[in-house]
């Protein structure tokens, strides 16, 4: 299998035969590895990285409390070593409601679209795209949902390639209404809820993306444009602002009442580098986001320091 790989204005080739380190030696994204160096995410959980982060979290009372009452949900992929990728996560495969955060869904969607010429690919579509991840443009939101349907975000949701909802493992991403008071309801088929995620899945979505396996390598970079300096700065973002202001970010958040939701791709040195998900149904959701990436990334460089 050959891949063609967007790199600056150069197109580089992967064969299956390459090394996984000839692979990775620059550090743009997407990274593409060979298919006999990519492993499905859910084999890659670490049982140490995942006590650490359960140990770490659990420290604080409240936040043990909502893990405990499956109010609080995470993942987190160490991507810091492609050739050594690890995952941990907590309630990872409980589905909560996202708000805003499917939107890549339907981000991915479109993609899928454009590339079977199910779509046109015009300049009011991308923009509406960028507007609906950046900003979280309800009205693009919805203007995309009327121009893909819900049958069609669903069809690449439950598409076997990606399997970013799967009802063996509790579900995940899923767009069953407009951003918008009018229009009918597509719920999900497990719990009925309209705007739907699992940390896992939301994962395996950057997973898959970061590695250039979301459509393909161009319409992952094209995606990975799309969702990086957000315009939004509150929630994971807000911390990563002060600790890392030269990081690459990718991400796409969500609120609604009393459920906030965040998903980043963190592409900064080689030491901080990592995928964060977190959906929480708490008041202060968004301080909560807020001060979970100190921890998190403390649970990272103790992984490293443990000889992992």
């Amino acid at each position: 299998m050959i891949l063609l790989i967007a790199h600056t204005s150069v197109a580089q080739q992967v064969s299956g035969t390459e090394t996984a380190a000839t692979a990775i030696n620059n550090s743009n994204l997407p990274f593409v590895l060979p298919d006999s160096a990519v492993k499905p995410l859910r084999s890659l959980v670490d049982e140490e990285l995942q006590n650490s982060l359960i140990a770490t979290l659990s420290a604080n009372p409240k936040w043990k409390k909502l893990i405990d009452q499956k109010k609080m949900a995470l993942g987190l992929v160490d991507l810091r070593d492609l050739t050594d990728i690890n995952f941990a996560r907590i309630n990872g495969n409980y589905m909560m409601y996202a708000a805003s955060l499917p939107k890549i869904a339907i981000l991915l969607a479109a993609m899928d679209a454009f590339e079977k010429g199910e779509l046109k690919e015009t300049e009011e579509i991308r923009k509406d795209l960028k507007l609906m991840i950046s900003r979280s443009d309800n009205r693009a939101s919805t203007r995309m949902i009327d121009r893909l349907g819900y049958e069609k975000i669903e069809s690449v949701m439950t598409d076997p390639k990606y399997a970013l909802y799967d009802e063996d493992y509790g579900g995940g991403l899923w767009v069953g209404k407009r951003y918008a008071s009018a229009g009918r309801r597509y719920p999900d088929p497990i719990k009925g809820l309209s705007h739907a995620a699992t940390a896992s899945q939301v994962s395996r979505f950057y997973y898959l993306l970061a590695s250039g396996r979301l459509v393909n390598a161009e319409r992952s970079k094209q995606m990975l444009n799309i969702l990086e300096d957000p315009a939004l700065h509150h929630k994971f973002v807000n911390t990563l602002d002060k600790i890392a202001p030269n990081a690459r970010l990718f991400r796409k958040s969500g609120s609604w009442r009393n459920y906030h939701s965040d998903s980043i791709l963190v592409w900064g040195a080689p030491s901080r580098r990592y995928i964060l998900v977190a959906l929480i149904e708490d008041p202060d959701g968004e301080q909560i986001m807020r001060k979970l990436v100190v921890p998190v990334e403390q649970v990272l460089n103790n992984f490293t320091e443990s000889g992992q």
